[in-house]
């Protein structure tokens, strides 16, 4: 280093240590909250004391005054704190320490991302490889690198990556090494910054603006070697694989090597020493000069610092401090890490062809020359192990060489998307199917895994073809594999409808790979394609196929790509012969709906020289049996076809037990029969065979053994062996890794007779497992007490399964028979007999009896029971005795007891002699006996009754104790001579009461009589008879009436009586005599029963006495009247009939009244006649009554001459009278009035001293005049009355019409008509006619009426827009044409609409007073230049095509005013346009790179026919950078480690299915979500559905076992209830625990009205709590206000019920790790940056397509019929409008329109105040 430059590092190391130790302080003084002041302070080197000196020198602080410092976080300074505030701090100066601040203080801050951007990216980048270790893709990026370094190289291209993993040498080091150009300082400092992509870097310091990155020219399969591309790849590699890197480079240009090193440990010594983090330095050195090189672990460098010498150019990258499990990767699987390396370069390796080796197949031409480029990959460790080294050309295992090795033949083809989009070049390659198997390549994972695919259930069941599940592309850009973007199919790939068509299964044999170049974008770790196949797919994308890289002539690629697949199948597949079918079948363990049927079932195939048949062996890398042969299709006969399937089981069965169904490809046809056999009977000897019985004790028990009750069975020791003899554990089990282990059953069942047969009952039952020490091991069984046979049986079976079959084959058995018998007798029971006994009945006693164990044993010999009990005589006959038991006969009991519904119970003790235990007790119950005899009470003699009653008496039937007893059909039979016989059930009570029917007998001289009675039981008890004596009765049974005026007058019954109407039958009395004819004296009981029906209230007194109320006779004379007396209990009674005699006339007149009845036509007394009016009385009849007004028909034909009418006014003359036979009656006509004044009138008929009379009201007659009554003096005065126009007459007429007596008339017809006068005719009044007046008035003209308005005003003046009217004056003429000066100003309003005037267009059409003046209104003076119309913001993109760069077409601007109006028609001129953003910058071009046109102004008016936008490249490249950053960042947090619901949604997307609850919502707390989800654990897998129709449907494909939940039968109270303590909007006091709903705490990402409804559903009311006290606390401060309390969870996992209840495990919470919880919404931060980029996207490529279309729906919106009949509607309610505001005074504004024509109403409109 020379002496200058060390005087420059020392300079500005200096400058350095100064800016460190510089400490800039800004203070605030806010002690003058008025006068705020900021000073900028240099503290350097100050200490505490020293500011504050400096301090009051500043802000001129006296020495008394108290202030405080404090940090903008308001921490007060000391000495201390103020030694660490760093520079740029900012401190306020304040009287107090929490002084507000009354102006904003700012705080300058400076901010630079943390270093973790740079050496963590690898690990953001590259941690979701798929399930792969993603260190192959980190080297793969390194390898970019040097590719795009050796691009232009002209020999080898070399690349070499070193794993240095030897100790001795240094530490562990990867080296990724190449021979390309190498790179200057600027290029390597350019590497290092992060994201500097080769579009925007300067590889020079001198280089021009003009250079920059250059598009290499277009190569086949886009090998271009430029795929170093965003300058984010390699720093996120070398700190993804470890801690440090050292780029060492020599450029060709340059003598010198270039060194610069970054690592993590530099980062944080500076940041830890506050240093520039993101600077650094470059090492220049000369080539091979490692003198710096010193450290021991850096020994491996020299090696390679010494190889640089000789080298023209190269770049080496060192990365150490590599992670252990990097290292342990790169060691382990190095076959696996360099395969998939060289898959990624696979094309670069082996060229555009990729790796053929001599395939005649391939339709592709072969590599004529490989590529020079060499990628070596070698792993140093330490010796003794040898160097690995491998070229990448040398790996044959990659997919795409395995793609290729398969193919048979290919398909080539292009895709063009889009113009200048980039180009797709395609190849499709077929594998065909040979005979037995598909040769589709598989995956390496897969090949390996294939010895143990027979043990997988799962295995490949939903793979469909040779190609099964996996995608059909694989994706390179410029040559290099993109591995996460794999593409399944094109739209072209579907198997057309009908027609000659290759077989479903050709389409899964071939694969794919696509070459794009950069034009197509990818991510910036180079992991996926950004949109490759969402363009693939678009409609504008061209398919075209291509000959040898020509395109073909024929453009139908599908109808290509059909016919080449067709070909493959006819030319290169090789088809099984299926022979012999046997059945169609379908099968229930494919998944596919669609392909359980049909397939067809046969039993023999032919694989080219081989065939298999059902039942042979045959060899699948194990042995299996064949059952048949299975092909999908609708096959009746011999088939050939491409596939199939074959079922087998694995032999030997006993030792896999497994049936499977697997592709026929799966034979190995190469196995010989006699291996097959051979090692399947060597696999059977493996098989469990027998059970080994060991007797640990010596207490062996032998085959059909006979043992005492008790006795121990055991210990047993058993082992299982094989064919061998060898013990067994578990089943072998070959290439899985489960075990199946082996246990042993024990059981012990006993032999016994059921109702229905033998009857087994398990008695022990006892699983021995494997011991190591004791093998399987049973302790002894000591519960073998009952008697009878048992066998012992032992089966081995599968441990986890329970399972004694395996394979088909039972597993190995044995058993052991034995009986146990019984001990000698101990004691008895006393056998099951029926406790309830009744008297005189003989019952058995069995005794059973038993031994020590309660076994049946033989009774001792001669045994004699003893019976006692206490109350009860007890006797027996004999005593049986049996095997097991003792019958004591014919027991009897006897004694009194209470009834027969209470029973008593009794100990009835049994005593049998010579047993241990010899008495036993049971309880009975005593019930009377059988019926013995009937005994009647009560028992007198003789039984005396009366005659006409009923004989009565008591009945009881007894036992033979004398006990009342009951039994079925008791019934007594009682039998009276002469009467029908009664009977009485005693059958439920044993005793009743006998009522016979009355005894009637007649009965003579009142003597009394005899009879017989017999009581009997039929055909049960003996008859008892007696006799009866019948005495005569004491009723009464005789009534008799009498008058007491004629002795002689005695009523019969039934008797008729004339008598007089409205007389009076008075003095009757009656007597009663009862049986004997003696008289009844009379009491006020007997009295009381006496009733008459004509009268209600009774005298008592008299009806002692014997006295009758008197009888009075009706006063109208109508049919014979009944009357009775009578006897109310005896039915004793008398009655009579009264009739009405005619009285004689002489008699009548004695009343001294007869009236006169008007029969035919009666009106009372106020009817209304008119006068002069003789129809109103018409016919009137007279007849004569009494005075009860009966119709005594006296009169004859000659009374008519004495009869005469009289009234005041009366018409006498007219009246006529007319004698009538038939009703004896006069009939009166023509009642007629003459004169007088109305009102009432007195009508008199007089038939010599018989008067009769009416009342009549009267009424005027006919009008016959009308006269005024009154009128204005003028009229009567004869004058013609004056009137002014529009008034009304100052005084009224009042007329009146009168008859022709002068009575005022209430007709209310009279005419009023009023008719103008000519001048010439004169109106009389006519002579003859009193009905008409004739009254004549003159109108005169109003002054105060307005009629018309004047308008003056400036005719000459003009109407600008917007301008201001001239001056108008308006004068109100009246009726009588003179102005009027008294009207109210408010009343005159003036309008303004635009238009041409025609008829009826008025807006204010319904008035009259108005004046209408046309105007023009012209343009205003000329302001700006603007198009005729507002052009829709135009959206633009920098495009070729046209229609996307077109801003404006056709637009023509013109001169306008202020309103835009256009004006300045006489100018002319030149108009410059040009471009601007909102800021004002001018970054759009038009066409042709200009900025700006020139365009002629002619007649104020330019027109611009198209305008383009050529270039915005700064602007797109910001917006795509925007979102692709924060896309990437929305991922990154997305991916962040979150909680996850894990409850497996198999419904999710089905329709109708909202999905399971667990997945419905989101849970942000932990605690919360933890609680909520244990609470509802049962319901977290519920699948809600909307309809109950999904739900059924899913209940039904589940079976049952899913539960669902449909939304449509879900119903809550709408709207949401406050928390309990909240009533009336108020707390009911402060809650503790911070109450709150559990389901608010639920966030809803999909259907939230649904979801609320479902959780309010499940959830109620349930509340969540912080703790179990706050808990208690709360429900019982709520249910102190008299509120229930629902549910309360805590956040600490406890529960307490709606009942109160809490405590115990079910109100606990399990552990988190247990439940299925809840999963966690995605940040905050998250939903930001979507908002954020849906904003800009929408802005940017959306906004005018929406907008465009927004237009075209409104426009169609506005054609429409109903948009066009509410605008006739709103037309219709604005006039309405506008005539209202004409009305209220409202005065309209000139518009801003020019050029249009407008009018001007003014109009007056009186104001009533």
């Amino acid at each position: 280093m020379s002496k200058q430059s060390g005087c420059a590092s020392v300079f500005a190391s200096s400058s350095a240590q100064e800016r460190k130790n510089r400490r800039n302080i800004t203070v605030y003084d806010y002690r003058n909250q008025n006068n705020v002041t900021k000073k900028l302070m240099e503290t350097s080197g100050w200490d505490f004391n020293v500011f504050l000196g400096r301090l009051r020198q500043v802000f001129a602080i006296n020495s008394q005054e108290l202030f405080v410092l404090t940090t903008t976080d308001r921490t007060v300074l000391d000495y201390d704190k103020f030694r660490k505030l760093q520079d740029g701090t900012t401190v306020y100066l304040l009287q107090t320490k929490n002084q507000a601040l009354q102006v904003a203080a700012v705080e300058e801050i400076t901010f630079m991302p943390h270093y973790d951007t740079l050496i963590r990216s690898g690990m953001y980048e590259y941690y979701a490889s798929e399930g792969q270790n993603p260190l192959p893709y980190a080297l793969a990026e390194l390898i970019d690198n040097s590719l795009s370094a050796t691009a232009k190289n002209k020999g080898t291209r070399t690349i070499e990556i070193q794993m240095m993993f030897n100790e001795t040498l240094g530490k562990p080091a990867v080296i990724v090494l190449d021979n390309g150009c190498g790179m200057t300082p600027q290029k390597l400092n350019n590497w290092a910054v992060y994201r500097l992509s080769k579009f925007t870097r300067q590889n020079s310091l001198f280089a021009s603006n003009e250079e920059g990155y250059v598009r290499p020219k277009p190569v086949h399969r886009s090998l271009n070697s430029d795929i170093s591309f965003f300058g984010v790849g390699g720093k996120q590699a070398v700190f993804y694989i470890g801690t440090s890197t050292m780029i060492i480079s020599k450029s060709v240009a340059s003598p010198d090597v270039h060194e610069l090193v970054l690592s993590k440990e530099d980062f944080e010594r500076k940041e830890k020493n506050k240093e520039e983090i993101y600077k650094t330095t470059i090492r220049n050195r000369k080539p091979g000069d490692f003198s710096h090189m010193n450290k021991t672990n850096e020994l491996f460098l020299r090696d390679l610092i010494s190889e640089e010498l000789g080298k023209g150019s190269f770049t080496a990258v060192v990365i150490t401090g590599v992670q252990p499990d990097h290292i342990k990767y790169l060691k382990q699987d190095f076959q696996e890490w360099t395969r998939r390396l060289a898959h990624i370069y696979h094309y670069y390796i082996h060229g555009v062809n990729g790796n053929v080796r001599d395939n005649p197949g391939t339709s592709s031409s072969t590599n004529s020359e490989l590529p020079k480029i060499d990628i070596q990959i070698t792993l140093r460790e330490k010796p003794p192990k040898i160097p690995h080294v491998m070229n990448l050309r040398e790996v044959e295992d990659d997919m795409q060489s395995r793609y290729i090795d398969a193919a048979a033949d290919t398909f080539e083809f292009k895709a063009s998307i889009e113009p200048d989009r980039g180009t797709v070049e395609g190849i499709l390659r077929y594998h065909p199917f040979l005979y037995d198997k598909e040769t589709y390549p598989k995956e390496p994972s897969a090949k390996e895994a294939s010895q143990s695919h027979l043990f997988n259930d799962d295995e490949c069941d939903d793979e469909s073809g040779a190609r099964g599940n996996r995608p059909i592309f694989e994706c390179f850009w410029n040559g290099r594999l993109i591995p996460y973007t794999r593409i399944n199919e094109l739209d072209w790939f579907a198997r057309p409808r009908g027609g000659d068509l290759p077989p479903p299964e050709c389409y899964s044999r071939f694969s794919g790979v696509l070459f794009t170049d950069d034009k197509l974008e990818v991510s910036t770790n180079k992991l996926t394609f950004t949109d490759l196949e969402l363009k693939l797919k678009k409609k504008e994308t061209i398919f075209t196929y291509t000959v040898n890289g020509q395109k073909s002539v024929r453009s139908d690629i599908q109808k290509e790509f059909t016919q080449w697949l067709k070909n493959c199948h006819a030319r290169l597949d090789k088809q099984v012969k299926f022979l012999c079918y046997k059945e169609t079948i379908t099968r229930a363990d494919v998944a596919v709906k669609k392909m359980k049927h049909p397939w067809a079932t046969f039993s023999t195939i032919e694989c080219g020289s081989k065939m298999y048949k059902a039942g042979q062996l045959v060899s699948i890398c194990f042995y299996v049996l064949v059952i048949r042969f299975l092909l999908y299709g609708d096959h009746k006969e011999d088939a050939f076809a491409t596939g199939g399937e074959v079922e087998i089981t694995l032999e030997p069965k006993g030792l896999y037990d497994k049936t499977k169904i697997i592709p026929i490809a799966k034979i190995d046809m190469s196995a010989t029969d006699e291996a097959i056999k051979k090692n399947i009977e060597s696999d059977s000897a493996r098989i469990p065979h027998r059970l080994q019985l060991y007797w640990p004790e010596n207490n062996c028990w032998s085959q059909n053994d006979v043992r005492p009750a008790g006795t121990q069975l055991g210990p047993l020791r058993i082992e299982i062996l094989n064919k061998k003899g060898e013990s067994m554990s578990r089943i072998p089990t070959v290439g899985k890794a489960e075990v199946i282990k082996l246990s042993v059953k024990l059981r012990v069942v006993h032999h016994g007779k059921g109702v229905s047969g033998p009857k087994e009952e398990e008695s022990v039952n006892l699983v021995a497992q494997y011991s190591s020490k004791w093998g399987f091991w049973f302790n002894k069984i000591e519960n073998l007490t009952k008697l009878g046979n048992y066998t012992l049986f032992l089966n081995a079976m599968i441990n986890e399964r329970n399972e004694m079959v395996y394979g088909g084959n039972e597993l190995p058995k044995c058993k052991l028979k034995f009986a146990i018998k019984g001990k000698h007798a101990e004691h008895f029971a006393i056998d099951e007999m029926n406790s309830t006994l009744q008297v005189g009945v003989l019952f058995d006693i069995p005794l059973q009896i038993k031994d020590h164990y309660g076994h049946a044993t033989a009774p001792p010999a001669n045994a004699q029971p003893v019976l006692n009990c206490s109350g009860l005589g007890l006797s027996y006959e004999t005593v049986e005795s049996s095997d097991t038991t003792v019958t004591i006969r014919n027991v009897k009991a006897s004694g009194k007891v209470q009834n027969f519904q209470q029973p008593k119970t009794y100990n009835l003790e049994v005593t049998l002699p010579g047993l241990k235990k010899a008495k036993q007790t049971i309880k009975i119950s005593l019930l009377p006996g059988p019926p013995h005899s009937l005994h009647v009470k009560p028992d007198d003699s003789p039984v005396t009754v009366e005659n006409g009653n009923p004989l009565k008496f008591n009945v009881e039937i007894h036992d033979e104790a004398g006990n009342i007893t009951v039994g079925p059909k008791h019934v007594v039979r009682c039998q009276v001579q002469g009467l029908p016989p009664v009977t009485i059930d005693c059958s439920s009570t044993g005793a009743g009461q006998v009522v016979t029917k009355p005894i009637n007998l007649k009965i003579f001289n009142g003597e009394s009589q005899k009879l017989k009675v017999q009581l009997n039981i039929p055909r049960s008890i003996p008859m008892v008879a007696w006799e009866l004596t019948v005495m005569p009765s004491t009723r009464v049974c005789l009534m008799e009436l009498c008058s007491q005026d004629d002795k002689k007058l005695v009523l019969t019954n039934n008797e008729r009586i004339d008598w007089l109407a409205g007389g009076v039958l008075e003095n009757l009395f009656y007597k009663l005599y009862n049986e004997s004819g003696k008289e009844v004296a009379l009491t006020p009981e007997i009295a009381s029963r006496i009733k008459v029906n004509w009268a209600g209230d009774l005298c008592i007194e008299d009806l002692v006495q014997g006295k009758l109320p008197d009888v009075q006779v009706p006063q109208r004379a109508q049919e014979a009247h009944f009357y009775q007396v009578s006897y109310q209990d005896q039915s004793v009674s008398v009655s009579f009939k009264i009739t009405w005699v005619k009285p004689c006339l002489e008699t009548s007149v004695s009343v001294g009244v007869i009236t006169l009845i008007f029969c035919l036509f009666v009106f009372s007394s106020y009817d209304l006649f008119a006068l002069d009016d003789a129809q109103h009385f018409i016919h009137t009849d007279l007849e004569l009554v009494d005075q009860y007004d009966n119709v005594t028909k006296t009169l004859n034909s000659t009374c008519v001459n004495n009869i005469t009418v009289d009234a005041e006014d009366l018409d006498k003359s007219a009246i006529s009278l007319m004698w009538q036979e038939s009703s004896h009656s006069v009939s009166v006509a023509g009642v007629c009035f003459q004169g007088g004044a109305p009102g009432s009138r007195e009508i008199s008929f007089i038939y010599g001293t018989f008067v009769g009379t009416v009342i009549v009201k009267l009424t005027a007659g006919d009008p016959a005049e009308l006269k005024l009554i009154s009128q204005p003096d003028q009229v009567i005065k004869s004058s013609p009355l004056r009137v002014l126009n529009d008034h009304s007459i100052p005084t009224p007429f009042l007329i009146q019409l009168f008859d022709k007596w002068g009575n005022p008339s209430s007709d209310r017809r009279v005419v009023v008509e009023l008719k103008p006068s000519h001048p010439s005719l004169k109106v009389r009044r006519p002579k003859s006619n009193n009905r008409i007046r004739v009254i004549y008035l003159t109108v005169l003209p109003d002054p105060n009426k307005p009629v018309s308005l004047s308008v003056e005003y400036d005719t000459n003046a003009r109407f600008p827009a917007k301008g201001t009217f001239p001056v108008f004056s308006v004068t109100v003429v009246s009726d009588e044409g003179s102005p009027i000066t008294t009207f109210n100003p408010a009343a005159i309003s003036m309008f303004l609409w635009e238009g041409v005037p025609t008829r009826g267009t008025s807006p204010v059409s319904n008035l009259s007073d108005r004046v209408t003046i046309p105007i023009n209104v012209v343009a205003n003076q000329p302001v700006k230049l603007g198009p005729d119309s507002p052009p829709p913001c135009p959206v633009v993109s920098n495009s070729k095509d046209i229609a996307d760069r077109t801003l404006m077409e056709n637009m023509t601007l013109r001169i306008m005013d202020a309103h835009g109006n256009p004006t300045g028609q006489d100018l002319n001129g030149m108009v410059v346009v040009s471009i601007k953003n909102s800021s004002g910058e001018s970054d759009l071009l038009f066409e042709g790179g200009i900025n700006r046109h020139r365009f002629n102004l002619v007649e104020g008016k330019i027109h611009i026919p198209v305008s383009k936008h050529a270039s915005s490249d700064k602007l797109a490249a910001d917006i795509d950078r925007f979102i692709k950053e924060k896309t990437a960042e929305a991922g990154e947090i997305l991916k962040m480690s979150k909680r996850v619901c894990s409850i497996p949604h198999h419904f999710r997307g089905q329709q109708g299915v909202l999905g399971k609850v667990g997945h419905l919502a989101y849970v942000e707390d932990d605690a919360a979500a933890w609680v909520i989800s244990w609470h509802i654990s049962g319901d977290m897998d519920c699948v809600i559905t909307r309809s109950t129709e999904t739900a059924m449907r899913i209940y039904k494909d589940t079976q049952g076992i899913q539960q669902v939940m449909p939304l449509d039968t879900i119903f809550v109270f709408p709207g949401s209830r406050p928390l309990p303590h909240i009533r009336g909007g108020q707390a009911l006091f402060d809650p503790p625990g911070n109450p709150v709903y559990a389901r608010e705490l639920l966030i809803f990402p999909n259907n939230k009205m649904e979801c609320e409804i479902v959780f309010k559903n499940i959830l109620g009311d349930t509340i969540l709590i912080d703790n179990l006290e706050s808990g208690n606390n709360y429900r019982k401060l709520v249910v102190q206000n008299k509120i229930p309390c629902p549910t309360i969870l805590t956040r600490q996992g406890q529960r307490i019920s709606a009942k109160g209840k809490f405590g115990g495990a079910q109100n606990k919470a399990p552990p988190m790790n247990t439940l299925r919880l809840f999963g966690s919404p995605p940040p905050h931060r998250y939903h930001a940056l979507k908002e954020q980029i849906g904003d800009v996207y929408n802005i940017t490529y959306f906004k005018a397509d929406c907008k465009e279309k927004e237009r075209e729906d409104h426009l169609k919106m506005l054609k429409s019929p109903d948009t066009q009949k509410k605008k006739e509607q709103m037309d219709e309610q604005k006039k309405q409008l506008e005539m209202i505001e004409r009305q209220l005074g409202r005065f309209v504004n000139l518009g801003v329109r020019a050029f249009s024509s407008f009018h001007v109403w003014f109009y007056f409109c009186p104001v009533i105040t």
